[in-house]
């Protein structure tokens, strides 16, 4: 599995601490580039994950991997919840998450610490619903952290994943490798100071389960009707579990 794709190929680091060093390193031209690259379309990939939990309408939320907050700003739009707290092992993606909430007066919603998605310091069955945008493929122990999501969700709870995955079809498959083998890793290089990090995303992506591996995984830690939706000739997918 993507346990052993590393953003540095490090002997000395763990991947966890690649991750937290890669996106400290890009936290400042994160959201640029997001949408660059994404010519605005993960904008609209949240917007349709979020929609997943409008009928549970969930007062208290996690966002694992939550980077600069830009899936809970969203979550707290759709959903209006009295509580969502971010956890993130980078404290420079971190940073900018705490300035966009003072910027946006949701303090009083909206909350961010640093903390391992493999090891959430929370009780269990703790939040009615748990998302993460962009982030499974980077957990150094993907079992593992889908199994700690799962113990601080409540029962009836419903945990929301948007992740890239692999298109499958002609042209597109053909189209997406190149632009993410070659165009991606050119853009970073010319927008960002690590460039090695957008070398990294394809290779995490390519190596990432997805699909219905994945929904397999989410049986296994015990989530119910795992379902994965793929969008925009599946370049994303959008998974969802109960607990």
């Amino acid at each position: 599995m993507n346990e052993n794709i590393t953003p540095y190929h490090s002997p000395t680091a763990t991947k966890k601490e690649q991750v937290a060093d890669m996106f400290n390193n890009i936290s400042g031209t994160y959201d640029f580039l997001n949408h660059f690259m994404s010519m605005g379309i993960d904008i609209v990939w949240r917007k349709k994950a979020i929609g997943e939990l409008k009928a549970l309408q969930p007062k208290i939320m996690l966002d694992v991997a939550t980077g600069t907050g830009d899936f809970a700003f969203e979550a707290i739009k759709i959903l209006n919840p009295e509580q969502i707290i971010g956890v993130d092992i980078a404290e420079g993606m971190l940073g900018i998450a705490h300035k966009k909430i003072v910027e946006r007066n949701l303090a009083h919603v909206f909350s961010v610490r640093k903390g391992d998605s493999e090891g959430l310091l929370f009780d269990d069955d703790h939040f009615d619903a748990i998302t993460v945008a962009f982030g499974v493929r980077n957990y150094e122990n993907l079992e593992k952290g889908l199994a700690d999501m799962y113990r601080v969700l409540k029962p009836g709870g419903k945990i929301v994943i948007l992740e890239f995955s692999k298109p499958r079809n002609f042209p597109v498959k053909q189209g997406y490798n190149l632009y993410f083998k070659y165009i991606t890793p050119m853009l970073g290089k010319l927008f960002s100071k690590d460039s090695r990090a957008y070398e990294y995303l394809p290779e995490s992506v390519a190596a990432f389960p997805d699909g219905k591996d994945f929904t397999t995984l989410m049986d296994k830690v015990g989530f119910k009707n795992s379902i994965d939706r793929r969008l925009t000739f599946g370049i994303s997918t959008i998974y969802t579990g109960i607990k």
